[in-house]
């Protein structure tokens, strides 16, 4: 049972010099990684006539479909999933609204779930190419200068690359979060939204993060996550628990709602990208749900949180 209420992912900080002006939209921060990623990354391990990750020959092989659009490589989930998550998340929120000049320094941080095969590799390769390229509205340039192994404390394992040697390393033991149940009692916390989220209750965006539909999202994503990517699901009386944390109560509710939206490179549509943020105050018997709400800064929680969405702070 330790094992099955354990979690275990990789923290990369990925450090880079500017070569020009760049400049990071608010709340769209993420979104820019994301989508540069996602093109160069392609662009670098797919074969040319590759058109659709989801019906290519060779999907079950390529480092694009597994980490990109990891059913096409993996074939159909459990549970009914028509999409599995993608095994990362981009940290970069910091940047939202910032501009960074020519020859300063910036960063922005990657978590990997995949803790048996992080394809941390590919992770470099794309990025230290995006970087040349540009990225941001402007299309600036800058330089991969190194990528640091973090601690949950974000203090440094190991030094994975250099840009000097151009360089990989192999990465030290994951990070391993404990989400038993914590020791004594805990009746009253507070949840600070970070970044915009969106919480789904009955295929519908629920209005307020009330405690069941938050655990409820929280939970499945962590188990989810680790039935692809580590030892296997979690071992816990998934109903129990739900039966519980919808007997919790929200006592406090500070939040707004943040219009955000994004244009698509492929098809030139817009998508939303908004949600609320702010913090909402929980109470009743909530010992048993606080490691799986502290996990939700490393994981997220709800929509589109592989480029950031969703990431939550237990006070």
């Amino acid at each position: 049972m330790l094992a099955a209420l354990t979690f275990e992912f990789y923290r990369c900080r990925f450090q880079f010099r500017s070569a020009g002006t760049l400049y990071f939209p608010p709340y769209k921060s993420g979104n820019i990684v994301r989508g540069a990623f996602g093109s160069i990354f392609r662009k670098l391990v797919c074969i040319p006539s590759c058109r659709d990750a989801k019906i290519c020959d060779v999907r079950t092989t390529c480092p694009y479909a597994r980490v990109f659009e990891p059913q096409a490589a993996r074939g159909e989930g459990p549970s009914g999933l028509a999409d599995w998550p993608r095994p990362f998340v981009f940290r970069a929120s910091h940047l939202d609204g910032s501009t960074v000049r020519q020859g300063e320094a910036f960063h922005f941080d990657v978590h990997i779930f995949d803790v048996r095969d992080p394809a941390l590799a590919y992770f470099v390769l794309a990025f230290a190419q995006l970087a040349r390229e540009g990225l941001g509205p402007g299309r600036a340039c800058a330089d991969l200068a190194a990528v640091d192994q973090l601690d949950v404390s974000g203090a440094t394992v190991a030094r994975v690359f250099d840009s000097e040697g151009f360089e990989m390393r192999e990465l030290a033991a994951p990070i391993a979060v404990d989400i038993r149940e914590a020791p004594g009692r805990v009746d009253r916390l507070r949840v600070r939204f970070v970044t915009p989220t969106e919480l789904k209750s009955e295929h519908q965006v629920a209005e307020r993060p009330e405690f069941g539909i938050l655990f409820g999202r929280l939970r499945d994503r962590i188990s989810t996550l680790r039935t692809f990517y580590d030892s296997g699901p979690l071992e816990i009386d998934f109903r129990g628990m739900g039966e519980r944390a919808a007997a919790v109560r929200m006592v406090k509710c500070d939040l707004k709602r943040m219009e955000v939206d994004r244009l698509s490179s492929r098809s030139g549509q817009r998508h939303p990208l908004g949600g609320f943020v702010g913090e909402a105050e929980y109470f009743g018997e909530l010992a048993e749900f606080v490691g799986y709400l502290q996990l939700g800064k490393w994981v997220g929680v709800g929509r589109q949180t592989v480029w950031g969405k969703g990431e939550m702070v237990v006070l």
